[in-house]
């Protein structure tokens, strides 16, 4: 081999190194779009199989593009207002509170021709507070004498009453309170007929009654309670008219609250 041979081999072997490069960088540089347009592109589709096909909520919610919801100042997203809410607890204070009390009455009815006839029965309130002065109260109340100013009749008084409670004193041990119910009161009983004997009759009239009372706490759920009360009701006098009496019970019960009561609940007096 000559010299002239051997130079051009030198010469010529870096000018094929140099094309074998150039083509491998032109190959990838023509497959790399090609590989990124099939990626990106989705398949068509055929036009019946779409229209045909339901659109749930998850094919709705896979086809549409995250960049589609535009929210407007001011309004909250949809997962705000989706999710529930939940309500503030009103506070204990505002709530209701509920006694129920039952005990023992003697009622001082003014009976004709008598300085009063003592009767005796029971007594039923449901009362209910709205607020640490002020409240209301359904009462209902029996009581019974036997053999009457020895007439051989027996007086009885069913009653039935309901209206405002107003608490001046609220403590923790000591609750005293005032009321004025109205409603109505059946009386039954002898009176005298003028004669010198008596009559048997009953007289159901509207009835009201005014007084007060005082609660000792026993525990947190029931109290001793004691109350004077004036009633008003009507009756036969001795020339068989009906005519209102003035009438004095005295009741003593056991109260029964329905949760904690207000002034242990608020834990002062007031």
């Amino acid at each position: 081999m000559t010299p002239a041979e051997v130079e051009h081999r030198v010469t010529a072997r870096p000018v094929r190194m140099r094309m074998i490069i150039v083509r491998k960088l032109a190959l990838c540089f023509l497959l790399y779009p090609a590989a990124v347009l099939a990626q990106s592109s989705t398949p068509a589709q055929d036009p019946a199989t779409v229209q045909s096909a339901p659109q749930t909520q998850d094919t709705l919610r896979a086809t549409a593009p995250a960049a589609a919801e535009i929210i407007e100042p001011g309004q909250a997203p949809a997962v705000v207002l989706l999710r529930p809410f939940s309500r503030t607890p009103a506070p204990a204070g505002n709530a209701p509170e509920f006694n129920l009390s039952a005990g023992y009455s003697v009622t001082n009815i003014a009976m004709p021709s008598s300085n009063g006839v003592a009767l005796s029965g029971a007594d039923v309130s449901l009362s209910a507070r709205s607020g640490s002065r002020f409240g209301a109260r359904l009462d209902i109340g029996y009581s019974r004498s036997m053999n009457v100013l020895r007439s051989g009749h027996g007086a009885d008084v069913l009653s039935y009453f309901a209206g405002p409670v107003f608490f001046p004193w609220n403590g923790n041990l000591i609750t005293t309170y005032v009321d004025a119910l109205f409603g109505g009161a059946k009386v039954d009983g002898p009176f005298p007929d003028g004669a010198g004997g008596f009559r048997a009759g009953h007289v159901h009239y509207p009835a009201w009654t005014f007084g007060g009372g005082a609660e000792y706490r026993l525990s947190s759920s029931f109290a001793y309670r004691v109350s004077v009360d004036y009633l008003h009701t009507n009756f036969y006098n001795s020339s068989e008219a009906i005519r209102g009496q003035n009438d004095l019970r005295v009741v003593n019960s056991i109260v029964y609250y329905f949760g904690m009561p207000t002034a242990r609940r608020r834990g002062s007096a007031h």
